[in-house]
């Protein structure tokens, strides 16, 4: 069915970063010029540079990669395979006063990078390396690899992974700019608490594009320019070429010991709680959504033995029949966090059906997480709970998915993810990720096909989301925030947000100051930009 299918899909774009991820990987750092892929590689030409027009047969196709709800007209699209090239193409584009985006993976949920003011797109599809990088004692990884390419060459390589999304297809160069969050994240904390560097192309006042390296070991600005990459989202500083990963703290030089080791295998699970067979009604629903929100609460705290399992509950709209949950655990207690954790969500509301739990070898499960961003047309916001919802907002919630108002054409749901545990271990200053406090994370989302019908479900998801926050001026308490990777234009629209918070403080809490002062000394111009860009 569908309209099942899309709602699966919805709840799993939960741990992607889908956001401002795959289309939007821009940041910046500067330094020597880095270093290319390990030797081996060297003596094969790098992809590119290729300069595709819209008489190219390959266009249609490079124009398409990102959000099926966006499509671009550039001047041209410049596929590119190495920092050099990237460089040249911004200078180029400087130079002609165009405006310039960048794509990764091209899932972007806003039109930043398919925006029609953009005149040159420069694509990332022939830089996609993963490897150890001896000289900076890191993995590097270059900023068009997807996940699925990450963790493979991760595990194979060394056993070692990172805790980011779960859709294998996210580009990992926006993902890990916006923070990088996944089922790993309670165990292991977001991708940038093991950020070590970054690689940008950047644009300085007079206009000159160049390559800096940045490192957490660096001082001043260029240690400010690590920083806004640790979650001050993509499209912001310039172009991300590359990023190093090592943990905090990791010592010696074996590869192996650098990065935090893969599970040897995990627990995939699954299950339904219907609207028809269970007569799910309002009291039942609101218990479903109770009886996960105190799961969070009493599972969440750091070193928790519940953080080895990660949990979406997501309610979808009545029309659809589906309320269900997905997730994950690995380690030896995961065969009963999993019967607990189900337990406890049945309590009062009844047992689920459509029970599925496998037990997978974990690079099986990484490789085989969903992929549902190019599917579907869609809209999507978010936010953060440090508690679960308050009862008129879960009554809001039943009210919009259970309205008759074109019963077979809406499709929508709303998402609670488990979030905290190791995540909340770093200072919220320590990055530019300040959300540390919190025990899930919603996600918002309606998806459909037709574009006739675009404004009649982004105003669905709206109505929807200004009636659940309609005590905090129509977006989530600042104090939860919302997550940059699931970027929300509305959020800077005093038309939908009301409360008279800007949306930079909705993403970046208190960090947005310092995310300025580094803008202001790295991308002066304003030449990475769109609606929700870091304004110098």
């Amino acid at each position: 069915m569908p309209a099942r299918r899309q709602v699966l899909q919805a709840a799993a774009l939960s741990v992607t970063g889908a956001a401002a991820g795959a289309g939007a990987d821009l940041l910046a750092p500067e330094s020597p010029q880095p270093k290319g892929p390990p030797a081996g590689r060297d003596c094969v030409p790098p992809l590119g540079p290729v300069t595709v027009d819209p008489d190219d047969s390959r266009y249609q196709d490079l124009v398409r990669r990102g959000h099926k709800r966006y499509v671009g007209s550039p001047d041209h699209v410049r596929v590119v395979g190495s920092t050099e090239q990237v460089v040249q193409a911004v200078q180029e584009a400087v130079r002609d006063g165009k405006r310039v985006a960048v794509r990764g993976g091209g899932h972007c949920l806003e039109n930043w990078v398919d925006d029609p003011s953009i005149r040159v797109l420069i694509d990332l599809s022939g830089m996609t390396q993963v490897y150890f990088d001896p000289e900076r004692n890191a993995f590097a990884v270059e900023g068009g690899a997807d996940l699925e390419q990450v963790y493979r060459r991760l595990f194979l390589g060394w056993g070692v992974t990172i805790p980011a999304g779960w859709c294998p297809k996210v580009g990992a160069g926006g993902h890990f700019s916006g923070g990088g969050y996944g089922v790993l994240s309670r165990t292991h904390g977001l991708v940038v608490d093991h950020l070590y560097g970054v690689e940008v192309v950047v644009v300085d006042g007079a206009g000159r594009a160049s390559a800096v390296v940045a490192t957490r070991d660096g001082t001043g600005a260029e240690r400010e320019l690590w920083w806004a990459h640790t979650g001050g989202g993509g499209g912001n500083f310039g172009i991300v070429t590359r990023y190093w990963l090592r943990t905090p703290g990791a010592r010696g030089t074996d590869p192996s010991a650098l990065l935090p080791k893969a599970p040897a295998s995990v627990i995939d699970f699954s299950c339904t709680w219907p609207w028809q067979g269970l007569n799910m009604d309002e009291e039942k629903f609101a218990r479903l959504i109770r009886n996960h929100g105190e799961w969070c609460e009493r599972n969440s705290a750091p070193g928790s033995p519940g953080t080895a399992l990660y949990c979406d509950l997501t309610v979808a709209r009545r029309a659809t029949d589906v309320n269900l949950t997905v997730g994950q655990a690995h380690g030896p207690d995961a065969e009963r966090l999993v019967d607990d954790y189900l337990t406890a969500l049945g309590a009062g509301v009844g047992a689920p059906i459509n029970v599925v739990r496998e037990r997978k070898p974990w690079l099986t499960a990484a490789l085989s997480g969903p992929n549902a961003s190019k599917l579907y047309r869609l809209k999507a916001k978010s936010g953060y709970l440090r508690q679960r919802y308050a009862e008129s907002q879960v009554q809001a919630i039943y009210r919009h998915l259970t309205k008759e108002r074109d019963p077979e054409l809406i499709i929508g749901s709303v998402g609670f993810a488990s979030y905290g545990g190791k995540i909340n271990t770093v200072p919220s200053s320590a990055t530019a990720h300040g959300h540390r406090d919190a025990v899930m994370r919603v996600l918002f989302m309606s998806t459909w096909n037709d574009p006739a019908v675009d404004e009649r479900y982004d105003n669905w998801l709206r109505e929807l989301y200004r009636d659940v926050y309609r005590d905090t001026g129509g977006v989530p308490d600042p104090r939860d925030g919302a997550y940059i990777n699931y970027p929300d234009n509305d959020l800077a629209d005093p038309a939908h947000n009301t409360s008279g918070v800007p949306w930079h403080r909705l993403y970046y809490k208190d960090n947005y100051p310092r995310l300025q002062r580094a803008k202001a000394r790295w991308d002066p111009r304003n030449v990475f930009t769109h609606t929700l860009g870091v304004q110098p």
